[in-house]
């Protein structure tokens, strides 16, 4: 087999194939092997028949038809690899000669990891906001873990903000009731906005047993994206009673003796955040700065299919009605076009991002180990609330563990870049990346914290890049 490779931009090249026949024998004799269980010709057991009856009996092209569409992926990949063609996505192939007995020849057109040419790390220069802690933060701190040991007592007066209140709900759309918009005997925290828009100022100044309608825009259900007439009603209405802060509270709530140490103890919580906020905005910081200075073409047809699957999700979600999408849009102020505008856009970076970290990480021969790849799979499935086992399990139903290995090896060679640029504060003060990212590239202090920054925005596309990397 002969294969030429023309390159039609930096993202796409067309492969030029020709195979002759005396390759295709031995998908002839499986195509035969198959046929003649399939055909029954007199004086012949299943499967003995011969070439030429069975051509006899349904055609020569049938059967050059089947050898070719089964042969095809096979020297479709065989090309790739004695080009070492880096190819992204389905191709597009076609067929541009058939000489029976003679050769074969397609085209291949298919869009490719582009050139790109990384910079020296050590010119780059990022500021982030320093790390800053104020009594205020702490007493944030201290203000949530005595609400989280605060007792409910019930009150006889109005409803107010921060009271805790139960709730009769129903909802109607042109005079139709909504029942996925009803409830009896609903808790809800005042203030909170976790249930419909308007409902927290809707009840404050209502007493037990008062009613009162409101106008708010429904989020799901059937009547999605339509204002409906909400009625609320009053139940129970009870007030939060905090603890007092001192020694007792700080035994009670901890294992310190004084709220001193507690306090103490909250500082060291609050800057540990405030690192891991630090060390994810140095990583961002790089990671844009890196994007601005390198030129990264993107392959049209891997964002084409990002776009796609946006608005397929988006139809999908509203079973499949183009114009009940249209018209959520155009409530949202926007429309198609703007949605398929963004949608673009989103695709174009988060193709960019795999790309650029994809090449680092080659250029910096970045390896990931099984443990590594462990501790991501425990970290993700607590995020998702799972146990390891079970998201291993629905990883490897779902063909995604190549994805999540691309991710954590993207993670590790963009912390070795990062361990490379010169890091400051805004205030000038220089920043040891060392102590927020680890001495050695990817061994991370706060790795799983701020190695997702990117994850979220790059996963749509992971598996397309994914599998044209193997």
């Amino acid at each position: 087999m002969k294969s030429t490779v023309e390159q039609l931009s930096p993202t796409r090249v067309r492969i030029n194939v020709e195979v002759p026949f005396e390759e295709l024998k031995p998908d002839f004799d499986r195509a035969y092997k198959t046929l003649a269980q399939q055909v029954r010709i007199p004086g012949f057991r299943p499967g003995k028949a011969p070439a030429k009856l069975l051509e006899a009996r349904v055609g020569r092209g049938a059967i050059l038809e089947q050898v070719v569409n089964d042969a095809l992926p096979g020297k479709y990949r065989e090309a790739l690899d004695s080009s070492a063609v880096k190819a992204i996505g389905q191709p597009d192939i076609e067929i541009t000669k058939i000489d029976d007995g003679q050769e074969l020849a397609f085209t291949a057109e298919v869009d490719v990891r582009p050139e790109i040419t990384l910079p020296d790390y050590s010119t780059i220069t990022v500021a982030v906001d320093p790390v800053s802690i104020g009594d205020d933060d702490i007493d944030e701190q201290l203000q949530s873990l005595r609400q989280r040991f605060g007792t409910l007592t019930g009150v006889d007066r109005a409803v107010q903000d921060g009271d805790f209140v139960s709730i009769d709900l129903s909802a109607t759309v042109d005079g139709k009731s909504v029942d996925e918009a009803s409830a009896t005997g609903l808790s809800h925290e005042v203030g909170s906005g976790q249930l419909i828009d308007g409902l927290d100022e809707a009840i404050i100044g209502l007493s037990s047993g008062e009613s009162k309608e409101f106008t708010s825009t429904l989020v799901a259900g059937d009547f999605a994206g339509q204002d409906a007439l909400v009625t609320v009603t009053v139940g129970t209405v009870k007030e939060r009673e905090l603890p007092e802060a001192d020694d007792d509270f700080a035994q009670l709530a901890s294992e310190f003796d004084t709220l001193d140490e507690l306090k103490a103890d909250l500082r060291e919580r609050v800057g540990r955040v405030r690192r891991v906020e630090q060390a994810g905005a140095i990583r961002d910081k790089v990671l844009e700065t890196l994007l601005e200075t390198v030129e990264i073409p993107v392959p049209e047809g891997v964002v084409k299919a990002e776009v796609d699957a946006a608005l397929h999700d988006a139809v999908h979600g509203l079973d499949h009605d183009e114009e009940a999408l249209d018209a959520l849009l155009a409530e949202q102020g926007s429309s198609r076009e703007e949605f398929e505008a963004d949608a673009r856009k989103a695709a174009e970076r988060s193709v960019k991002v795999q790309l650029l970290l994809d090449q680092i990480a080659e250029s910096e021969q970045t390896n990931v180990s099984q443990e590594e790849l462990t501790e991501r799979i425990i970290f993700q499935a607590r995020r998702y609330g799972m146990a390891p086992e079970q998201f291993m399990q629905e990883m490897t139903q779902a063909n995604q563990l190549g994805a999540l290995f691309s991710d954590v090896r993207r993670g590790k060679a963009l912390a070795g870049v990062v361990d490379r640029v010169s890091v400051t504060d805004t205030d000038g003060n220089a920043i040891d990346t060392k102590e927020l990212f680890g001495s050695e590239a990817g061994e991370t202090v706060v790795a799983d914290e701020v190695v997702e920054a990117d994850d979220d925005a790059a996963d749509d596309t992971a598996a397309d890049v994914q599998d044209a990397q193997q």
